[in-house]
């Protein structure tokens, strides 16, 4: 065989995702720059850190954290609830990671291994609708921070506020001033590209919570340790079996907050220099950061009671962070709490909401959707929606993120089940990027008909909990829907004819088939793909068989 010439050597691009390699072999309709395997994987453990700190420190994770010692349970069990929890998602995730890290592609990329090279939109767009409608929550909350910063510097501007007459879609003039500033920022910081978006957060984790600290230490000062508690329920708290049903309740709640960013942390983990570093960054992010992170909360909401007193209207704690630093008695700590929170949550929405539709979108049409193309698609959905309207309706957000989140449950289920318990942790890269039908994720033209079956039959459980069940009952369908999705899955692979999964055998060319000395056709021939199943940035190159069908005369 003659040594390949530079028009074939693979080549290296760089992009606002990082810099990949794609071979001359890739299909341009499956690849692009921002697709294809890094080049290099330099992401420490810090980096993952810092990703969940910026993923946890955000308005949204405040009020959360805060609404788990408010379920009426002593605050032990909410402690052990959050760690049990916690520690959870920190194993789950690290079962997301390892195939992403492995090959150095994204989420969507590394889903065609189980729905094959065109089945991989299905989870991708899925992924993608659910993160364009969080990102315009996350905005609107966030702008809400610049909005009362506005008004605590000028009054005059409160005609134009929310108590104002001047409203367009629902949002009053202030209200869309904010909104357009913290779209423009974020877009700013993601345009910029992921080396950007690494330094943003890998500063913006630790700075958020200096002021965090600071901002608990003066309301516990000015309070007395003495109204500090961990109770922040109403009324006379539960017992008995209630008390063990909210618990089980907290730890699936815990669980699924963190299901979103925890399907595609592939989109992340892919720049881990090792999958030990990984595993590193998530113990620090997750267990022992959210633990830290809620008891902060805790203290910060219960002394802010005493402080700054509970909600005029409900008479109960205020757990909303910009409210809180908003009604504080001093403008510097005011408008120093306002902007961190706000920088928070441009953080967890570019980190959760920003990056992951940019690489989904890309991935439905690479030669036309750039990474930053994607990303800008979802901005501009974030607008469309106006997620004002949406989050001040309770009964349509819970029907549609409860409906969308219904459905990460039985991706997540497929994604594990397939590359650890089918695929064996072996993922052959080059094959990624091969419209070829004997590739190995080629499967019924481009389709995996199991994992497409499977999608559909497991989510039918955890929506119908959403539209005829209980609140409590509809907290634990990410469980039902992954459960179902990981069996659903693991018996159609191991059960169904091949002939249905990958279709009729096809036969190959014969100018593709080795001869033999007396001319007859080889039985199989070998092919050098990339094969990847270590922990490390290297790839192995290995020979893999591949079986040619004979033919007869």
């Amino acid at each position: 065989m003659s040594a390949p010439t530079s028009d074939s050597a693979p080549a290296a691009h760089h992009s606002a995702a990082g810099e990949s390699v794609i071979k001359p072999d890739y299909d341009p309709a499956l690849t692009n720059e921002d697709l294809a395997p890094l080049k290099e994987q330099k992401w420490t453990w810090y980096n993952i850190f810092a990703f969940w700190m910026s993923d946890v420190h955000s308005v949204g994770g405040y009020v959360f954290a805060g609404s788990l010692f408010a379920l009426g349970i002593a605050a032990w069990q909410v402690l052990i609830v959050l760690l049990v929890g916690i520690i959870a998602v920190n194993l789950l995730c690290n079962l997301v990671a390892k195939p992403s890290q492995q090959a150095g592609v994204p989420y969507p990329v590394t889903t065609r291994v189980a729905f094959g090279i065109k089945g991989a939109n299905i989870p991708a767009i899925i992924r993608g609708l659910i993160a364009v409608v969080w990102y315009g929550i996350q905005t609107y909350l966030a702008s809400v921070a610049f909005g009362l910063l506005a008004l605590k510097f000028w009054p005059s501007l409160e005609q134009y506020g929310e108590d104002g007459s001047h409203f367009f879609l629902g949002l009053s003039v202030v209200g869309w001033a904010g909104f357009i500033l913290m779209w423009i920022l974020q877009a700013f910081v993601f345009w910029n590209g992921m080396d950007t978006i690494r330094k943003f957060i890998d500063f913006c984790g630790p700075a958020v919570y200096v002021v965090m600290i600071a901002l608990a230490g003066y309301l516990i000062v000015k309070a007395g340790w003495s109204n500090v508690h961990f109770d922040l329920s109403e009324g006379p708290g539960k017992t008995g079996w209630a008390s063990i049903t909210a618990m089980i309740s907290a730890f699936a709640l815990v669980v699924s907050y963190f299901s979103g960013p925890m399907l595609n942390f592939g989109d992340f983990s892919r720049y881990g220099k090792s999958f030990a570093e990984v595993k590193k960054g998530n113990f620090w992010g997750l267990p022992v950061n959210f633990l830290f992170f809620s008891i902060l909360v805790v203290c910060t909401v219960s002394a802010a009671a005493t402080v700054i007193g509970r909600d005029p209207e409900t008479g109960k704690f205020i757990t909303d962070p910009v409210h809180i630093v908003d009604k504080i008695d001093n403008t510097t700590a005011a408008v120093l709490g306002v902007l961190t929170f706000a920088i928070a949550t441009i953080g967890i929405n570019i980190v959760a909401n920003f990056v992951s539709p940019a690489f989904d979108f890309s991935n439905v049409a690479p030669t036309k959707i750039s990474w930053r193309t994607g990303g800008m698609i979802a901005a501009v959905g974030s607008v469309l929606i106006t997620p004002w309207n949406l989050f001040n309706n309770p009964t349509a957000i819970h029907y549609t993120m409860d409906t969308l989140g219904a459905v990460i449950g039985p991706l997540f289920g497929i994604l594990i089940v397939d590359f650890y318990l089918v695929k064996k942790q072996k993922i052959v890269v080059d094959d990624l990027f091969s419209s070829k039908p004997e590739g190995t994720y080629f499967y019924r033209n481009g389709w995996n008909p199991v994992a497409v079956i499977t999608v559909i039959a497991a989510s039918l459980l955890p929506i119908s909990f959403v539209i005829w069940g209980t609140v409590y009952q509809a907290s634990f369908t990410w469980f039902m829907g992954a459960g179902a999705g990981a069996v659903i899955y693991w018996a159609g692979m191991k059960f169904a004819p091949a002939s249905f999964i990958y279709g009729a055998p096809k036969a190959t060319a014969t100018s593709d088939i080795e001869v033999a000395a007396d001319g007859t056709p080889m039985p199989a021939t070998s092919m050098t793909d990339t094969v990847r199943t270590g922990e490390g940035a290297e790839a192995d190159t290995r020979t893999v068989e591949a079986e040619v069908p004979t033919t007869s005369s």
